[in-house]
């Protein structure tokens, strides 16, 4: 088989989405060649709201390739870093040894990556990991797709062999600029060591604006050796990529005018509201038109779960009355949404009746996966300021639609089939118990990080996000083992807020190790464990739709207490605990509290019967929603 040749590889990766790369998709633009007169440029940006100064820099110096390289992450006001040094990347160790920048040594390249994600998604920032070339970058891969689906402001820097060596299968080669090219916004393979500022700077400007994402850096070990005079700070060379954050004004005010009209909307909140800061004004558009609100399991936290006009997460796992909303809504009003599968159901019978205004900052999302009859591309922050001065202006000179009769409808939804739980029959401990009373003592202001499985869908339902960037999960990818390190990275984001992971048997068992990272660093995360002593989730689909035949689910933590979490966390230097029953469960959960100087995992052993509901079986209609096992909501259809 030909390899491609150093040149070859020298290109950039175009985002893979419906229309990559097409004219006027700023997102997917290619990044310059090297030497090409640039179409459009710009000074480096100030560091984001909120990061650390960045370090002044002297104009010019004289430093290797790797000297380059650290100083550029201190002049973008970078703080911390996780990562695992190795052949090809460690001449950047030695300048990072003496540097500003905190670097955290993880035990595993997916754990810099997930704790890369979790920091990014808990301030805002940008996250940055590293790792050598060969296996270092490629157990990266996994995060890279974990913040690529969820839109996670993530740099992760690679080494790569030297450029003679690259395509002659060379000790730890791996194309990983090629593995990366559909999970990444953009990704370089740098040529020379006179252009790592520029595209460091690049990078970042990437990753963090327009729809955010993922970034890859693969810089040659040769280039990180190389002696070059550091000058900053670059000029960027970004042609074509403008992202577009003003709406249009047409497209605005028709907008207002189907919200005014409706008579059953639903305004169907994603996780780009949170990623434009846009809260704020979600709240304010709300309430000003009464409409109802419904939040993905990527947005919880936008709006107070504890509003009145906030009806849920909607899909698969979500309330009957989000989910009917949603299903009988004549207008679905997108905001920073992407209209995914487990959103939507069967897509052909997803909302027959429904308008749907579809606004967000990536074009490609929008009629991807359902018809927008308005189409808004903007920034949701922008989106949502003009569409509150056009509903006002249009109620200023047309009476707005009287919401009554829909809200009757929802709340007697909402009366009918709340959220909850049976107590387990056998008399064990239930999980839902446990992660109701976590969310009541830990309070709005802590961070939960979930894996994923049946805990993670309990800790969306029975919690109450009422601030944002206090929930944290892998949503699109859903990546088990993502818990624990995400929660260490939001943990250094933001030291003063207790952060607890909300894991399962089955996902703590992938990650885990990273808790012996954070008793060496001093980063005290809370675990608990919900430990039904089985893969949770996929049991329950055995139960549901295999016949009871459970095949490869039972993990053994229960049993055979392999291993043992208590002990386990303990040689991880951390506090163990365990509760095996309601009774213990504050008191347990209190005393995790107040420890403050160490890691804590609390093993909490629970029944392995209990299921998530309600529930949308994959591939079947919203309209076939199951409250509870055999028992579909009676929805009156003349009501409609």
């Amino acid at each position: 088989m030909t390899r491609p040749t150093p040149e070859t590889l020298a290109h950039t990766a175009r985002r893979a989405r419906p229309g990559a790369g097409a004219a006027g998709d700023p997102d997917h633009a290619p990044a310059p060649r090297a030497g090409a007169a640039p179409a459009a440029s710009r000074a480096v940006p100030a560091a984001p709201e909120g990061a650390p100064t960045p370090v002044r820099q002297p104009a010019t110096a004289q430093v290797s390739g790797a000297g380059s390289l650290v100083r550029s992450l201190e002049a973008l006001g970078v703080d911390v870093v996780f990562g695992i040094p190795g052949g090809a990347i460690l001449p950047a160790y030695d300048p990072l040894y003496d540097s500003t920048v905190r670097h955290i040594l993880v035990r595993h390249e997916q754990g810099a990556g997930h704790a890369a994600t979790g920091y990014a998604q808990a301030t805002g920032r940008v996250g940055v990991c590293i790792a050598t070339s060969g296996p270092g970058a490629t157990n990266l891969v996994t995060p890279i797709a974990d913040a690529f689906m969820d839109s996670v402001p993530m740099v992760a820097i690679t080494g790569q062999v030297a450029r003679p060596m690259i395509g002659t299968d060379a000790f730890q080669e791996a194309d990983i600029q090629g593995i990366t090219l559909p999970i990444t916004k953009h990704n370089f393979l740098v040529q020379t060591a006179e252009e790592i500022p520029q595209v460091l700077a690049e990078a970042f400007h990437l990753a963090s604006t327009g729809r955010p994402g993922p970034v890859l850096v693969d810089i040659p070990k040769d280039v990180l050796q190389a002696e070059v005079t550091f000058s900053w700070p670059p000029t960027l060379e970004l042609p074509g990529y403008r992202p577009t954050l003003h709406p249009h004004g047409k497209q605005i005010r028709e907008a207002a005018r189907l919200m005014s009209a409706a008579r059953r909307p639903v305004l169907y909140v994603g996780g780009g509201v949170l990623k434009a800061g846009a809260t704020e004004g979600l709240r304010r558009l709300a309430e000003l038109t009464g409409i109802p609100v419904v939040t993905t399991l990527m947005a919880l936290g936008a709006f107070p779960d504890s509003h009145r006009q906030h009806l849920g997460m909607p899909g698969m796992h979500g309330t009957v009355a989000a989910v009917y909303g949603l299903q009988k809504a004549d207008l679905i009003v997108a905001l920073g949404a992407r209209f995914d599968d487990r959103v939507t159901g069967k897509l052909d019978s997803f909302a027959p009746d429904a308008t749907v205004v579809h606004a967000d900052i990536d074009p490609a999302e929008i009629g991807k996966n359902r018809h927008a009859d308005v189409p808004i591309v903007g920034d949701a922050r922008h989106v949502i300021d003009e569409l509150i001065a056009a509903v006002t202006a249009e109620r200023a000179a047309h009476p707005a639609t009287d919401l009554a009769d829909w809200w009757t409808q929802l709340d007697d939804l909402r009366e009918r089939y709340p959220l909850g739980y049976e107590e387990p029959a056998d008399g064990t401990l239930s999980p839902q118990y446990v992660i109701k009373r976590l969310g009541e003592i830990a309070g709005p202001d802590t961070i939960y990080v979930a894996g994923v499985g049946q805990h993670q869908m309990w800790a969306s339902q029975f919690i109450s996000y009422e601030k944002p960037q206090t929930w944290l999960n892998s949503g699109g990818l859903g990546t088990m083992g993502y818990a624990v390190p995400a929660a260490m990275g939001a943990k250094v984001g933001r030291p003063d807020t207790t952060v607890w992971a909300v894991d399962g048997d089955g996902c703590f068992q992938m990650t885990n190790q990273e808790l012996a990272t954070c008793a060496l660093e001093g980063i005290p995360i809370k675990v608990a464990v919900i430990n039904n002593g089985n893969l949770g989730m996929v049991r329950q689909w055995q139960t549901l739709f295999y016949g009871e035949r459970y095949s490869n689910t039972e993990l053994g933590t229960h049993k055979h207490r392999i291993p043992d979490f208590v002990k386990l966390a303990e040689a991880l230097g951390c506090v163990g605990l365990r509760c095996e029953n309601a009774a213990d469960v504050d008191k347990t959960i209190e005393a995790a509290m107040a420890i403050t100087d160490a890691p804590v995992v609390i093993d909490f052993t629970v029944g392995k019967d209990a299921m998530v509901w309600p529930m949308v079986a994959a591939g079947t209609s919203n309209d076939e929603i199951m409250f509870a096992r055999g028992v579909r909501p009676d929805f009156d259809e003349n009501d409609v």
